[in-house]
């Protein structure tokens, strides 16, 4: 009857079912099947994820928008630390799990509603929860396609949504990638530089465009609006005093790094402190939340460090391009009583402080509890609080020129007067690039400002603060792996030309347990049961001892409780007959040498984001390498032990 039913209606030339036939719009029903699934083979196509890197970027739009919103515009962000570790290779478990999602989103909410009482931002959650949007849409994409699990595919997911996080938060797709690259990873991958560019972008788009439907800009415009001089923003003298801040800076940003470093050491190490954060981390943050808020109380200490302005405000006055010491030199407005939108700057002076005081005691204030603020375990980023920490620094050395030279520096007969707001957007470029070591601060400053009139002297900050900076600390995203002891391999500092001298002898792991295919299956029970190796180097034979593959130990233990099959009588049971019964067996595609190089084995790992090597000689497995061997290699290399 099916069969007569679909020849009778003869619209596809497939037998109908009655169910079918019976429902609503059988037609339209087979017409709409029809199309979605010419949608999905076009759509879904094995390679091509770029529907995904856009859905990415519009989707991570629309969330910053709306926590933006939500609470007063305040926008800025750090879990960048543990994004870097899972890049470099090493699994993190449940760090993207999708689940994690709504409690970060809560949780950096109320971190961005505290406003300037904490002074943090959300550049490093917001990353955070990219990726794990990107972790739950790869995993989408390959069960639709129905594609296995593919480790590099998701890392490129990965990389995409880094760039991604940071593009939508400041919109600023340029310096999004390009920040993402630098503090991600060593080595990175033309075909992610182009995909991590689409999605951005998609992502900036979507962002501000959301302004705009919301009536807050009349068109897409940078975030920070400046109106510095275009036709001689700065004279040729003053590339000098740019270089000055630039060092000023660099010299800064040590000492931050040198004391949040030590300062969250302690917090982790002293028994009191330590003993709140395991058991009492609410009480912990109030706490530090309480001395905090107990500062920055406009009425009281708080009226002297601007303590009134959201983090968009402070930015917003300190590139101001006007000279706030020339315009109260003559005279002494009042400190208002309530905050003034149109002139913010009047929230930098007072009467007892004047401008150069209140800005000088606030990079004193905000240097410490900056460094107190990031021991407090909440959702929070650190980014733009030192974005903000060095634009302070350069407004104040700003103003000092344009006080010491109020009619401006004699170039070519021509006189212009000095913009201090300049100076702050070379210190916030300067200063969090020293921080991060990274250079993309500096166009992320021109995409902010929506102003490149100082891109030369902006760049030669950067760059200076940048060689002071690396060349002393670690960057701050690196300082925290190491406080928190994540899984990391350190860079050759200065790639000292003693790296090349040192060779995989010296420092391979001898002691490796290998199992040849002889070997009886009793021996093998025992290596098994009596070390805990995640993989066994297969060998040929015990005498030969040639290098074949690798066994994982939970495939070896699984072959070994499967009951065995009746041998012949005599015949002796040996690791061959278990690789005969199907037991997977890896290739060895890579391995060192005991000649490699310290300096070429640093650069396959970090390459290859790999995790552990086998050295052979003649192809012969003599040793292995991991990262514990390659630290303790590189610990000497840099910071050589006394001579006994």
């Amino acid at each position: 009857m099916e069969e007569l039913i679909g020849l009778r209606e003869g619209s596809s030339g497939k037998p109908v079912t009655l169910q079918e036939l019976w429902g609503p719009c059988p037609h339209l029903r087979r017409t709409i099947r029809g199309g979605l699934e010419w949608l999905k083979q076009k759509l879904f196509r094995v390679g091509e994820d770029w529907y995904f890197l856009m859905t990415l970027g519009v989707l991570m739009a629309l969330i910053s928008f709306a926590m933006s919103f939500a609470v007063g515009r305040v926008v800025r962000g750090s879990g960048i630390p543990e994004l870097k570790t899972i890049l470099s290779g090493v699994v993190l478990e449940d760090y993207l799990d999708i689940k994690n999602f709504g409690a970060k989103v809560v949780g950096l909410t109320c971190t961005l509603a505290t406003g300037s009482t904490i002074f943090l931002g959300k550049v490093g959650p917001f990353v955070h929860l990219t990726v794990m949007i990107a972790a739950y849409l790869g995993r989408v994409r390959t069960k639709a396609i129905g594609e296995t699990e593919n480790k590099i595919k998701q890392n490129e997911m990965l990389v995409a949504a880094a760039a991604v996080g940071v593009a939508t938060v400041f919109a600023a797709p340029f310096s999004g990638v390009l920040f993402s690259i630098e503090v991600m990873s060593s080595h990175f991958s033309v075909w992610d530089y182009w995909r991590g560019f689409f999605a951005a972008t998609c992502g900036a788009f979507m962002f501000r465009l959301l302004a705009v439907f919301n009536s807050e800009q009349e068109t897409i415009t940078s975030l920070y609006k400046t109106n510095f001089r275009a036709d001689v923003p700065f004279d040729l003298p003053e590339i000098f005093f740019f270089v000055a801040v630039g060092a000023i800076c660099g010299i800064l940003s040590c000492a931050y790094l040198f004391c949040q470093r030590t300062f969250l050491t302690f917090v982790k190490t002293n028994p009191l402190t330590s003993k709140l954060l395991a058991t009492s981390k609410p009480l912990y943050s109030a706490l530090a939340a309480l001395v905090l808020a107990s500062i920055t109380y406009p009425p009281g200490v708080g009226r002297f460090m601007a303590s009134r302005l959201s983090m968009k405000q402070h930015l917003d006055s300190l590139f101001d391009n006007n000279s706030w010491a020339l315009m109260t030199r003559n005279s002494s407005p009042p400190w208002p009583k309530e905050l003034d939108p149109q002139n913010l700057w009047f929230e930098w002076y007072h009467p007892q402080f004047t401008i150069f005081g209140t800005l000088a005691f606030f990079l004193v204030m905000k240097f410490w509890m900056l460094i107190l603020a990031t021991t407090i375990p909440m959702p929070a980023g650190y980014f733009m609080p030192i974005f903000i920490f060095g634009a302070a620094i350069g407004r104040l050395i700003g103003e000092a020129l344009s006080l010491a030279f109020p009619e401006g520096i004699v170039a070519g007969g021509v006189v212009n007067p000095i913009m201090p707001g300049g100076y702050a957007v070379a210190g916030a470029a300067a200063f969090s690039g020293a921080v991060t070591h990274t250079i993309s601060t500096a166009l992320l400053a021109f995409e902010l400002t929506g102003q490149i009139v100082h891109a030369l002297p902006v760049l030669m900050a950067v760059l200076m603060a940048n060689a002071i900076a690396q060349s002393c600390q670690p960057s701050f995203y690196d300082g925290t792996i190491i406080v928190k002891k994540l899984p990391y391999l350190p860079w050759i500092r200065c790639r000292k030309i003693s790296s090349h001298r040192v060779i995989v002898e010296h420092f391979m792991n001898r002691a490796i347990t290998t199992l040849a295919k002889d070997t009886p299956l009793e021996e093998v029970v025992k290596v098994v049961t009596s070390t805990d190796s995640a993989e066994y180097p297969l060998v040929e034979s015990t005498e030969s001892q040639i290098l074949v593959g690798t066994m994982q130990r939970a495939h070896l233990v699984q072959a070994l409780q499967v009951e065995p099959p009746s041998w012949a009588p005599g015949h002796q049971q040996c690791l061959q007959d278990i690789l005969a019964g199907g037991c997977p067996m890896e290739p060895v595609t890579l391995q060192l040498s005991p000649e490699t190089s310290l300096h070429q084995a640093h650069n396959l790992f970090e390459l290859l984001n790999i995790q552990s090597l086998f050295v052979t000689s003649r192809g012969r497995a003599v040793g292995s390498v991991s990262w514990v061997e390659l630290k303790k290699a590189i610990s000497n290399v840099t910071n050589p032990p006394a001579p006994k």
